[in-house]
C-alpha cells in the first residue's frame, strides 16, 4: 500500500511502516528511545509491536492509565518526570503506541519537553489511525473541555498496521467509523455511500477504506494546515458532540460516551440544522439520521441535559469572537464554514434527535 505524503512527513502502512521505521532509527543518531503506551496497549499492542523493531537503542516504556479522563496536564507531568529521570534529552525519540489519548497527549509531551523532542505516531484504535494521529494536532483536555491546551506540531512519521484492530471491541471499531462517515459527508459522497449498508461491505477491504479515509483527511489538512479556513471542515459534527462528550464525561450519573459515538449524535443534530438552513434536502437529512442510528444506539439526553450541554459550547475552542461557529454540510459532500446558529433551532436538533 502506497505512502501518503502529508505535511512535511509521511504515513505509511502495514508492512511497509516497521521498514521506514527501522531504516529511519539507522539514518538518525538518536540517544535513546521512549515507547509511550497506555494499560491497553501496553498489554495488547506493544508485545505484537517490540519484535518488529530494530534497533540497538536503550529502550523504556512509559505507560499511563487508559481513558479519556487521563488526557490531562497532570499525566503529561508526570511523563516529563520520567522522561527527566531517565535521561532523555534532545536527540531523545518518543514513540506513541495507541488510541487517540495516547497520541494527542504523546504527541504534546514530545513537542513541549525540553522545546520539543522527534516523534513517532503508531495508532492502534480505528479511531486514532483515521483522524488523532494525522494532522499535527497534539493535546490534552482541561478539566471536561476537550483539547484545550494543545499545539500543531508534526510527527517524523506516522505507521498505519490494520493488524492492531484485531484488539480492538466493536464498540472502538463503531467510534472510529464515526470519523470515516464524517470524511464522506463533508468530502466524499460516493465514499459516504460505500457506509449505507453495513452488511453489504467486505470487511476484507477495511485497509482501503481507512486508507482512504486518511487521504480525505490529509488532502484537507495539506490546505489548511493552522484551521484557519478549509480544515474547520473537519468540526463538523464536533461542535455540538464535542459539549455533549465533556457533558457525560463529567456527570456521573451519566455512562461516558466514546468519542465516535459523541460525534455520531453531533452529526445528527448538526445535519439537521443544515436542513433548516436549506444547505440539504429532506431526503438527504432523512438518509444521514437512519444510516447513522442504524449502526449506534440511541442515546437518552434529557430535557435537564441540554442547558448544560450548550453551556460548553461557550467554551468550545472553535469559537471566534465569542460566538459558536459550525461547520454544515451543503449536500452530502460538501461543506460550508462559519456558519452561526440560533440557539432555538439547536433546541430544535435536540427534540429531533430524541424522535
Amino acid at each position: 500500500m502506497q505512502s501518503i505524503h502529508a505535511n512535511n512527513y509521511p504515513i505509511h502502512f502495514n508492512q511497509n511502516a516497521y521498514e521506514a521505521l527501522n531504516n529511519h532509527l539507522k539514518e538518525n543518531k538518536y540517544s535513546n528511545l521512549f515507547i509511550v503506551v497506555d494499560t491497553d496497549t501496553n498489554e495488547y499492542c506493544l508485545p505484537k509491536f517490540l519484535p518488529l523493531l530494530g534497533t540497538d537503542l536503550t529502550i523504556e516504556i512509559i505507560e499511563f492509565e487508559s481513558g479519556e479522563i487521563n488526557k490531562n496536564i497532570e499525566t503529561c507531568i508526570e511523563i516529563w518526570k520520567v522522561l527527566t529521570e531517565l535521561g532523555a534529552d534532545r536527540k531523545t525519540l518518543v514513540i506513541n503506541l495507541g488510541g487517540g489519548v495516547v497520541t494527542d497527549l504523546g504527541g504534546f509531551v514530545a513537542s513541549t519537553f525540553k522545546r520539543g523532542v522527534d516523534f513517532i505516531h503508531i495508532p492502534t484504535t480505528l479511531l486514532s489511525m483515521v483522524d488523532a494521529s494525522v494532522g499535527g494536532k497534539n493535546g490534552v483536555d482541561l478539566g471536561n473541555l476537550k483539547n484545550q491546551i494543545g499545539v500543531i506540531n508534526v510527527p517524523k512519521m506516522v505507521l498505519i498496521d490494520t493488524q492492531y484492530l484485531e484488539t480492538l471491541p466493536q464498540s472502538e471499531m463503531r467510534s472510529g467509523l464515526a470519523e470515516m462517515l464524517k470524511h464522506g459527508l463533508i468530502y466524499d459522497a460516493a465514499y459516504w455511500e460505500k457506509f449505507l449498508d453495513l452488511k453489504a461491505i467486505d470487511f476484507a477491504d477495511l485497509d482501503e477504506l481507512i486508507y482512504r479515509s486518511v487521504e480525505i483527511k490529509n488532502e484537507i489538512v495539506m490546505q489548511d494546515p493552522t484551521e484557519k479556513h478549509i480544515r474547520k471542515a473537519l468540526n463538523f459534527g464536533h461542535t455540538l458532540g464535542h459539549a455533549i462528550e465533556s457533558y457525560f464525561l463529567e456527570n456521573e450519573n451519566k455512562k461516558t460516551l466514546l468519542h465516535g459515538e459523541a460525534i455520531a449524535i453531533g452529526m445528527i443534530l448538526e445535519s439537521y440544522i443544515s436542513l433548516h438552513k436549506n444547505l440539504i434536502t429532506k431526503e438527504e437529512y432523512s438518509q444521514i439520521k437512519s444510516a447513522i442510528k442504524s449502526i449506534y444506539d440511541d442515546v437518552i439526553i434529557e430535557e435537564n441535559d441540554i442547558e448544560p450541554i450548550l453551556e460548553l459550547l461557550i467554551h468550545d475552542k472553535k469559537n471566534e469572537y465569542g460566538l459558536i461557529q459550525f461547520a454544515l454540510i451543503e449536500g452530502i459532500g460538501k461543506i460550508k464554514i462559519n456558519q452561526s446558529v440560533e440557539n432555538e433551532l439547536i433546541l430544535e436538533s435536540f427534540q429531533d434527535y430524541k424522535s
